[in-house]
């Protein structure tokens, strides 16, 4: 599975910006999709997955009620939706495919190569 996410940009606190993932290969649909980020020195941590099927999701907690993960397996598209955006959202965001279902960086076998969003104060 190859992916490539996109949408990333400039955008003023208490914005709003879609990320998007586009899935290649015939797989993708069976695959759960993550997103993570890491800003400037600092590690890289989880913001959210799905399920295959879309019927699952996993949020960090700090960013539940404002960030929402979905995709459309049709399209091999995942997307990530992000609203009231905060300067400390200032990272590069990687979407990231893996069989199972979780938080952990670790499972993940396949990265995008990553869309930074800054947002400004």
């Amino acid at each position: 599975v190859q992916l490539q996410a996109s949408g990333g940009g400039l955008v003023q606190a208490g914005g709003s910006l879609r990320l998007s993932c586009a899935g290649s290969g015939r797989t993708f649909s069976s695959y759960t999709m993550g997103w993570f980020r890491q800003a400037p020195g600092a590690e890289r941590e989880f913001v959210a997955a799905i399920s295959w099927s879309g019927k699952s999701t996993y949020y960090a907690d700090s960013l539940k009620g404002l960030f929402t993960i979905s995709r459309d397996n049709a399209k091999n598209t995942g997307y990530l939706q992000m609203n009231s955006l905060k300067p400390e959202d200032t990272a590069v965001y990687y979407c990231a495919a893996s069989a199972a279902l979780g938080r952990h960086s670790a499972i993940y076998d396949y990265w995008g190569q990553g869309t930074l969003v800054t947002v400004s104060s």
